[in-house]
Order: structure tokens, then C-alpha cells, then sequence
């Protein structure tokens, strides 16, 4: 694309100011700054770019739900395994089969960093200090490799998706861990995408330097085009992919690849399936999975009623009760359908940020102390009511045993490493005090993922007794 024909293209979404400075740079600058915006008008059209901002921004505005019917999920579409060990065991069985099978694959959300934790590391590095200081992501690994003795050595792929900032030094400390016991090969690496920002009006475009445009990550609901971008997709299918399970680095009891949740899934042909904990009380404030319009969504808290939130089923349990954890089923089928319609036609969010940026007229770096501009992002969610509540699924699991996530720095009121720690160590506990074990009042017992994959294979201590903290390996 000549310089020419490029300029057009942003003079065309009235995004002229970005060429103010152009005839002031160097040749070599001159080609950086061609090359970077022509990136981005290859990725999206400016034009279409500056319309999908207005969009954004007109939704923001417009959260009423009047006319529109929000109920929860229909039993054809969710159901609890809570104090229902039957079933549990029924889809286990059904999962595990898949996995043994070589059908099931795993994507890993990762591209946060560790920022509010007060780490300059990735998400995935942090220690929550438990005994072993054990990271997220050999936490996360030791569990991989547990499942799959269970499924008859097989190899689970795990796709692990970054961002920009965190690529290389999550590849580095994989392979500075050496993959934590598991192949080189069964991980790929790949990045989330990125999206321009745009001033506080979301008219122009900012500049991060003389020669690029602010970018930033596009939100967890760019997995799906990082997945076709990438190839992941293709790559599952040509490895006899089937199933999806797709998770967040910051939970640190998440089940990977759980077979129960895949055999949910498999049993009742759910094209699309989502895991859900039941909500502490009626005002937690936390994303809410249930219907809309006789279809499948995530609404927020603050955007129903104090009556809806408070209304009770006929058990006395909340009728909106499942709080979403971002923790996903796919069938291969539906990717394969569906993944280039979701690219081409999901709606972008907007936050309001304090956005560093270049003012390419008065040749200055300009740092903000108040929000000066928007970022563009997508949710993964809002992909949900373009399935039908016949293809999707909800299974709400226990709390304490799936779900202690890590958002918070230390000290915190809530999901911070504290609770995370303490949430597995208490689970450590319950699995061996179910196998028959004595542990002692205040006795901290990590069971490590290399022994156990969900509180299986424990009976070796039946009647022993612990009375002081210990790694379990």
C-alpha cells in the first residue's frame, strides 16, 4: 500500500491529524509509522473502526432492558451437581472417555500481568504462597499432567494465550521450569489481539509515539479471533479435536480439561456450555448467566432490579443465582460454524482509561491524571445468545471446590492470594479428610496436583493423622 493510498484510508474516517507530523519524520521513521498503521487498517478498515467506537459508546449509554424478558436459564439448560454425586460420576465418565480419546484440548486465558498484585511478572508466574510456592501455572500444569494418567496417558493439547506484554516472559519461565513435566509439544503459545484507542469523545485516534498508535488488548472476547488469526483453530481440528474446555489463569482451583463439565457437555449435546457458582448472597456483585429474550446471555449485576436480584424459587434459593467464572465449553463443530461470524460481527465495549499518548502538532509525550481517552474491548459472553438455549448448557459446581480467583493485591478484602491460598488448602483438607485421614484444628496440608487430580487416589492415608503442615507430593 503506497503512502498515498494509506493516508486516503484514515483521511477517509476523518483520522486526517494522525499525518500532521509526517513530513517531519526520518525516512526510517517514515517507513515504521507506514508500516504500523497499515497493520491496523489491514486488521480493520479505519473507517469501520471509528463506527464500531460510536457503536460502543451508544451502548454504553443504553443499558436499559425495558421490553426485554430476563429469566433464569430453563432446566433443558441448567443443571447442579451439587449434592448430586450420581450425576457427577455419570458425566465424569462420559468426559474422561472423550479425553482418553485424544478429543478434548485446552485453551488457557493468560494474557494478564500481575500488575495489581504488585508484580511485574505475568499472572500466571505469581506465588500465593503456598508451601510448596508453587506458581498458577505449575499449579495449573501438575493438574494436566495428573488427568491425563487418569485418561490413559493420553497427551492434552494446551493452548495458552498471551498478550504482547507477557509473551516472552511467559515462554521463558516455561521453559526455565521445563515445561513443568509436561511436552514442549502439546503447548502452543499464542497472542490475544490488540485494538487502537481513541480520545475521551472517540473521534480521533491517539498516537503512542511519532510512529505507532496506541494499541492495547482487546478484551477476553478477542480469544475468538486470536483463535482463527492464529490458526489454533485449525491446528485442533487437524489434531481430532473435539471438545474445548477453555479456562482463566487467575482461578487457582480450576479443574483443566475437568471431565465432568465435558461430559455435561457431551451428554446433552451442548454446542456451547458454561460452569456457574451459585451466588453468596443476592447483592454479590458478579456477572450473572441467564436468559434474555428466550436466549442465552451474562448480565451484570447493576443491571437488574433489587427485586429481580432478590426474587426466590420455589426452593428458596435465588432465581438468579449463577455467577459466572469465565469458564467455557466448546464443541469443535460450533467453532468451525460460527468463528468467522463472531470475528466479523461482535460488539466492542468501552472503558475509559488514563492513556499515555504522543501530540504529533506540538512534537510532545503527554501523561494524563485523569481519563483522557477509550478503550476499545470485547467481552467473550457476548457470543451467547447467537446459540439457541437448546445448544447451551449451565452447570453450577461448588464454589469451594472450582473457584478461588485471584483479582486483588494482598490485603484485600476479597479474592486476593489470601483466599486463594487458604480456598486450596481447605480443599486439600477435604479430600483427605473424605479418604479417611485425621488432619489437625489449624493444620495447613497441601495436596499437590502431581498426587491427585480432584481428590482421587488418597486412600493411602486412611486413618493417618496430621497434626502439622506438610506438602503432600
Amino acid at each position: 500500500m503506497t503512502v498515498e493510498n494509506l493516508r486516503q484510508r484514515y483521511v477517509d474516517a476523518n483520522q486526517d491529524h494522525l499525518f500532521d507530523h509526517f513530513d517531519k519524520l526520518s525516512d526510517e521513521d517514515k517507513t515504521l509509522f507506514t508500516q504500523n498503521l497499515s497493520k491496523v487498517a489491514d486488521r480493520i478498515p479505519p473507517k469501520k473502526l471509528v463506527e464500531d467506537c460510536k457503536h460502543a459508546i451508544k451502548l454504553s449509554s443504553d443499558i436499559s432492558r425495558e421490553g426485554s424478558s430476563i429469566e433464569p436459564l430453563p432446566s433443558s439448560s441448567y443443571e447442579s451437581i451439587i449434592g448430586n454425586p450420581e450425576k457427577e460420576q455419570e458425566y465424569y465418565n462420559i468426559g474422561l472417555d472423550a479425553i482418553a480419546r485424544g478429543q478434548a484440548a485446552v485453551i488457557l486465558m493468560a494474557g494478564g500481568q500481575g500488575t495489581r498484585l504488585g508484580s511485574s511478572e505475568p499472572k500466571g508466574c505469581y506465588d500465593i504462597q503456598l508451601p510448596s510456592h508453587k506458581s498458577l501455572f505449575q499449579i495449573q500444569a501438575e493438574k494436566l499432567i495428573s488427568l491425563q494418567k487418569l485418561a490413559n496417558n493420553v497427551v492434552i493439547p494446551w493452548y495458552i494465550m498471551t498478550s504482547e506484554p507477557t509473551r516472552a516472559s511467559t515462554e521463558s519461565f516455561f521453559v526455565k521450569h521445563n515445561y513443568f513435566g509436561l511436552l514442549q509439544s502439546q503447548i502452543v503459545f499464542f497472542n490475544q489481539g490488540t485494538l487502537p484507542a481513541f480520545d475521551i469523545n472517540g473521534e480521533r485516534l491517539l498516537l503512542g509515539s511519532p510512529t505507532k498508535l496506541v494499541e492495547s488488548p482487546d478484551g477476553n472476547g478477542g480469544l475468538y479471533c486470536s483463535l482463527r488469526d492464529n490458526g489454533i483453530l485449525t491446528d485442533m481440528i487437524n489434531k481430532g479435536v473435539k471438545h474445548v474446555y477453555m479456562y482463566c489463569v487467575d482461578n487457582v482451583l480450576s479443574k483443566v480439561c475437568d471431565p465432568v463439565f465435558i461430559g455435561f457437555s457431551i451428554k446433552h449435546s451442548f454446542e456451547l456450555a458454561t460452569k456457574a457458582v451459585r451466588k453468596r448472597d443476592a447483592h454479590e456483585s458478579v456477572g450473572l448467566i441467564a436468559s434474555k429474550d428466550n436466549r442465552p446471555c451474562v448480565i451484570e449485576y447493576s443491571e437488574i432490579s433489587k427485586e429481580l436480584a432478590e426474587a426466590q424459587d420455589a426452593n428458596g434459593l435465588l432465581k438468579l443465582r449463577a455467577g459466572n467464572i469465565v469458564n467455557h465449553y466448546y464443541s469443535i463443530d460450533l467453532l468451525k460454524r460460527e468463528l468467522d461470524n463472531w470475528c466479523n460481527n461482535m460488539v466492542y465495549h468501552i472503558a475509559k482509561k488514563k492513556i499515555p499518548s504522543f501530540d504529533n502538532k506540538k512534537n510532545i509525550y503527554y501523561q494524563p491524571v485523569e481519563p483522557n481517552g477509550i478503550k476499545l474491548e470485547q467481552f467473550i459472553f457476548d457470543v451467547f445468545p447467537t446459540i439457541s438455549l437448546s445448544k447451551f448448557g449451565c452447570l453450577e459446581v461448588e464454589r469451594s471446590e472450582e473457584f478461588a480467583p485471584l483479582k486483588n493485591a494482598p490485603g484485600t478484602s476479597n479474592d486476593n492470594p489470601e483466599t486463594s491460598r487458604a480456598a486450596y488448602l481447605n480443599l486439600s483438607k477435604k479430600w483427605l479428610t473424605a479418604a479417611g485421614a485425621h488432619v489437625g484444628e489449624g493444620v495447613n496440608i497441601e495436596v499437590s496436583g502431581t498426587l491427585t487430580y480432584a481428590g482421587e487416589n488418597l486412600s493411602r492415608f486412611k486413618n493417618q493423622n496430621f497434626n502439622s503442615d506438610i506438602l503432600l507430593e
